[in-house]
């Protein structure tokens, strides 16, 4: 098989602007308001009621309602994965279709199966994600089974106990959002089909998308005021009491 200079440069961007953005992702998270940092503290604000109410169907609708938003993922995933494995039986039609797109680079039937490979990496990763998810709200779901009732919400070890419900819980959303990324990458991975270069600047713009939409976009500022918010009224909630 032979790979040119470019392809290898393509697809070592794509490798370090997908680990690069994940890594600089979770460090700046801890240090500045985005969508992970500020619902992981909703988390927090929901759990805490969570104790304090007896009847919790609300609860379980909110999270089957979550749980259902990433099974449809996963069994998408699952479909997209046969479809990749499909095309690895249909390598020459693949060529022949690449090959008719103006200015796509003239294919290699090795490398086109490299590529294949590396979008079923992809979506196998994802499928790992979004299952782990899954079974860490349904540990959430027993979690809250056992969790007691506590009218005032002022049992400290309780609250304590809220604080663990809403780590599960944001481990869960997680790797939900791990499974997410990885869509979006996918997407760039396409590119590399029709040439390297696309895929280059694919992986670019994917990253600049996400950081918009994590750390700049209006959802972020709604979120983050909705954040303080909430903690002015716990505050004189329990100066109250």
């Amino acid at each position: 098989m032979t790979i040119s200079v470019l392809d290898i440069i393509a697809i070592l961007s794509f490798i370090i602007s997908w680990v690069g953005y994940a890594r600089f992702a979770k460090s700046k998270a801890k240090t500045t308001n985005c969508i992970a940092r500020c619902l992981h503290q909703h988390r927090i604000h929901w759990m805490y009621e969570l104790i304090s109410r007896e009847i919790r169907v609300g609860e379980a609708a909110l999270l089957a309602n979550l749980e259902r938003n990433i099974s449809f993922f996963a069994s998408t995933t699952m479909l997209v994965l046969a479809g990749v494995l499909t095309l690895f039986a249909q390598v020459e039609r693949l060529e022949a279709v690449i090959a008719s797109i103006p200015y796509a680079a003239d294919p290699n039937h090795a490398l086109v199966q490299v590529k294949l490979g590396v979008l079923t990496f992809i979506f196998v990763m994802a499928f790992f994600q979004f299952t782990w998810s899954m079974r860490q709200y349904g540990f959430l779901n027993v979690m809250i089974g056992a969790a007691p009732y506590d009218k005032d919400g002022l049992n400290e070890n309780l609250r304590r106990y809220a604080k663990q419900m809403a780590v599960v819980q944001d481990q869960a959303a997680h790797s939900y959002n791990y499974g997410l990324r990885s869509y979006y990458f996918a997407m760039a991975a396409l590119c590399w089909f029709f040439h390297p270069l696309l895929l280059i600047v694919a992986s670019v713009f994917v990253v600049v998308t996400l950081y918009r939409r994590e750390f700049k976009s209006k959802a972020v500022m709604a979120i983050t005021q909705g954040q303080e918010l909430l903690k002015t009224e716990r505050t004189i909630k329990y100066q109250s009491k």
